[in-house]
């Protein structure tokens, strides 16, 4: 299929994890620009501040304070969103105002004791840390019963609401699955049904064989501009082995892991010269004690910048009212992104 012709116009694709129509306006990208600039970030920090509650020894909200670790650091949310002691209470009057108490636990894990770093900058090594200390967290929730949700995410740089440079991620999780991620397993588990084998080994194979929209890629996983992306540069981490979630990840799958990330965030920061930002997350199969066969692990990564370090994507009006849009062609995008040196 030659998608140069196809990309000359308006054209819907869809997003068979969920099933949503994403409207590609290539001619969007001539549009002259008069909106919100932002100014470009620089990495200009210390390798340690004290005036922040993430870095070793410090003390946080309420007077905990951190001890002097070295790898990575794993505490419970001082502001968590969800607790574990929720008492169940629901409502439901004739089906119109529906709502239940929601149980959960927040924690956050630090990167690195380095207040100056980010994925990019951090060794192979370093991040192997972070997928063990992943993969811990992982097992530990999915034994607790009750939980049926681990959501491992980080949200790098203000652009994307980080209210702190260190480096780290969040882990959150549900008594129930939220919304996206259960939307993914009934497209996944339908699939299944339907074909018989797994959606994203299929649609792998498929973007393997095309090499159109892969950016990145090592023996392990394979990062690539999905067909139906929405952000600007937005991407999609694939295992090559049919995992149901990251816990199944062989020693040398975990290095790669690691080391995919590396990758694909020099890229990023590469493309614009600049800190780039980005909200990223795993999906992985459900904690409930059953097989997920129609389950395989991925991460999303999701940037918000167009055309330069200073012009943005904002979900507004067309995207709000009707469905979701993008101005440049994931080809195009996964071309620049394959451009840039990986240093």
């Amino acid at each position: 299929m030659d998608f140069k012709e196809l990309n000359e116009h308006s054209h819907r694709r869809l997003n068979p994890l969920t099933q949503e129509w994403v409207l590609v306006s290539p001619n969007r990208t001539k549009r002259p620009w008069l909106g919100q600039q932002e100014k470009k970030t620089e990495a200009g920090l210390p390798a340690y501040d004290p005036a922040c509650y993430l870095c070793p020894g410090n003390v946080r909200a309420g007077g905990v304070k951190n001890p002097s670790y070295t790898t990575t650091f794993v505490f419970e949310n001082d502001f968590a969103a969800l607790k574990p002691g929720a008492p169940p209470v629901a409502v439901n009057d004739r089906g119109l105002f529906v709502a239940q108490t929601e149980r959960g636990i927040c924690r956050v894990m630090c990167f690195s004791p380095r207040h100056d770093l980010t994925v990019s900058r951090m060794e192979v090594a370093d991040l192997r840390y972070v997928v063990d200390a992943w993969v811990e967290q992982y097992r530990e929730f999915a034994g607790m019963g009750w939980v049926r949700h681990v959501q491992i995410f980080e949200n790098c740089g203000s652009a994307m609401g980080a209210s702190n440079p260190h480096p780290h991620c969040q882990i959150w999780v549900n008594r129930e699955i939220p919304f996206e991620p259960a939307r993914e397993q009934a497209c996944l588990r339908n699939y299944r049904e339907r074909e018989g084998s797994c959606l994203l080994c299929s649609y792998l194979q498929l973007e393997i064989e095309r090499q159109e929209r892969i950016v990145c890629a090592n023996d392990s996983f394979v990062a690539l501009v999905p067909f139906w992306a929405v952000w600007p540069f937005e991407t999609l981490v694939l295992s090559r082995r049919h995992l149901a979630s990251m816990d199944q990840c062989t020693e040398s799958e975990r290095n790669d892991l690691a080391g995919i990330m590396k990758q694909l965030t020099v890229r990023y920061d590469g493309l614009f010269d600049c800190t780039f930002p980005y909200s990223m997350g795993f999906h992985q199969q459900p904690c409930d004690g059953e097989d997920h066969p129609e389950w395989h692990f991925h991460a999303h990564y999701y940037p918000p910048l167009l055309r330069s370090a200073s012009v943005k994507k904002f979900r507004v009006g067309y995207e709000m009212l009707c469905g979701s849009q993008r101005d440049i062609a994931p080809e195009t995008a996964a071309q620049m992104l394959r451009d840039v040196k990986e240093t």
